[in-house]
């Protein structure tokens, strides 16, 4: 089994207790980042309808919710909402939750559309899960519409500069594993996740990696003592 295969299996494990996971874990606090993600990303594409979002390693479908909230409180129309992901056991989940959504079981490198049919591409804590990352980008790039906008939100590298970088760490590779563990029985699954993040990119070098896909950063924060950084990057 390759790396891909083993990541995508270790997601089908831990379906069933992720979301509870994720909101103790987060302390709820991915909420506030994933709204700030689509009101920013509205904000710059600035149009009051939308033809078709897709969100890549769609998981449980906590983005393709939040899109749809955010859009709402905006005013704005979403005609299609698509979730992909190579984990059907995460989109059997999904689709419970949203049963007006198009869930699509493919990997981020070889996305099942024709060139230009997205406005929107998302993917939230998902794309150090990639393997193939640079054909992903170059995936995105391609599905997106010409101005079209690319949203990511993700864990990144941080140097360890002051007493709160070390914090967030012993958080991160002591308290998560151990909380993850317990409540999906799985230890395993949530020693990756920080392991993931060490052997991460900087912001830096991700936003070189989106450069020489033809996606231009347009934004790029850092979040929660930069624990979480959101990068939206336009289709030039």
């Amino acid at each position: 089994m390759g790396k891909q295969e083993k990541i995508v299996s270790m997601f089908n494990e831990i379906a069933g207790t992720y979301d509870v996971a994720n909101r103790v874990l987060s302390m709820g606090i991915d909420k506030t980042w994933r709204n700030k993600a689509c009101n920013l990303a509205f904000s710059f594409y600035d149009k009051n309808k939308i033809e078709k979002i897709i969100d890549v390693a769609c998981g449980t479908g906590d983005m393709l919710t939040t899109w749809q909230k955010v859009a709402d409180k905006n005013a704005i129309e979403i005609q299609n909402r698509v979730g992909v992901d190579p984990s059907v056991g995460m989109m059997d989940v999904a689709r419970i939750k949203l049963p007006n959504v198009e869930f699509i079981e493919a990997g981020a490198e070889l996305l099942p559309f024709d060139s230009e049919v997205a406005d929107i591409i998302s993917i939230s804590y998902g794309i150090r899960n990639v393997v193939k990352r640079q054909e992903a980008f170059h995936e995105f790039a391609r599905t997106l519409k010409k101005d079209g906008l690319l949203v990511i939100l993700e864990f990144t590298k941080n140097e360890k500069n002051s007493p709160l970088d070390y914090l967030t760490d012993f958080y991160l590779n002591k308290i998560l594993p151990t909380l993850g563990g317990i409540i999906s029985k799985n230890k395993e699954a949530y020693t990756y996740l920080p392991n993931s993040i060490d052997e991460f990119l900087t912001q830096d070098n991700l936003c070189l990696e989106l450069k020489e896909a033809g996606l231009e950063p347009i934004y790029v924060k850092g979040f929660s003592m930069n624990i979480s950084t959101l990068f939206i990057a336009r289709k030039v």
